[in-house]
């Protein structure tokens, strides 16, 4: 069964364009022309993968992004945005609100399909392996393990004490490996967008994490995206 791929964008040229070179690699291809459509379609059809013009009519790109997230339904869709401007704030609140990759214009129609492809392999991987590393509510890296039901953490079998907080922004990092985080998206999602703390914060708590964890091996499997914020790997990935 093909997959899906959503495009919303209103430029006519660049969507006959991207629906040609994506139907001849396989791809089944819905477009919408502005965000409301495109919000509607996401609901209707539940594609596999959406690409996401930023500058769209209707509801922007960056609006629809903070829809589809909220929804239950179609929250995990990975989303590309793709954009013609390349301002580095454009990205970052891309990023925050949960796209999964970016991509500026002009692009070339092989990058759109590497790019879908590296999103769907990342997720198809990133599911098997919480399915495998899953056991009765525990999440296993190596030789770290995360206890849910216990908020119990042990590293090379010995038990790591963390506080609420710091338990909290491990897991929240490990369910989703290889996926870059920005600072505001964990301070909302760890410490809640009441919190009227800064993004330092979510800095001091991986430094701790990281020495509870690590000691003095540097950065551990919290990696640091510098100017966006931390992503976590497996042992053995770049």
């Amino acid at each position: 069964m093909s997959m899906k791929v959503l495009i919303i964008e209103d430029d006519y040229n660049i969507q006959e364009l991207l629906r040609y070179n994506l139907e001849n690699s396989g791809y089944e291809v819905i477009v919408a022309e502005d965000g409301n459509e495109g919000f509607q379609k996401v609901l209707d059809n539940t594609p596999d993968v959406i690409l996401l013009d930023i500058m769209i009519p209707g509801a922007d790109g960056l609006e629809v992004c903070k829809m589809i997230r909220a929804n239950e339904k179609v929250k995990k869709i990975p989303i590309l945005m793709v954009t013609a401007k390349s301002e580095e704030l454009d990205k970052i609140l891309g990023l925050e609100l949960g796209a999964d990759d970016y991509i500026t214009k002009p692009f070339s129609i092989k990058e759109i399909i590497a790019r879908i492809r590296a999103i769907m392999r990342r997720l198809n991987e990133s599911k098997d392996s919480l399915e495998e590393k899953a056991e009765k509510g525990k999440i296993r890296f190596g030789d770290l393990e995360i206890d849910e039901e216990k908020y119990e953490v042990k590293n090379n079998g010995k038990k790591v004490t963390l506080t609420l907080k710091e338990f909290e922004l491990l897991k929240m990092l490990a369910e989703n490996p290889g996926r870059v985080m920005t600072r505001d998206y964990l301070l909302d999602a760890v410490w809640g967008y009441e919190y009227g703390g800064e993004t330092r914060t979510v800095d001091v708590h991986i430094r701790h994490l990281r020495r509870k964890l690590w000691g003095d091996e540097g950065e551990g499997m919290i990696k640091t995206i510098r100017g966006v914020g931390y992503k976590f790997d497996e042992p053995g990935d770049l």
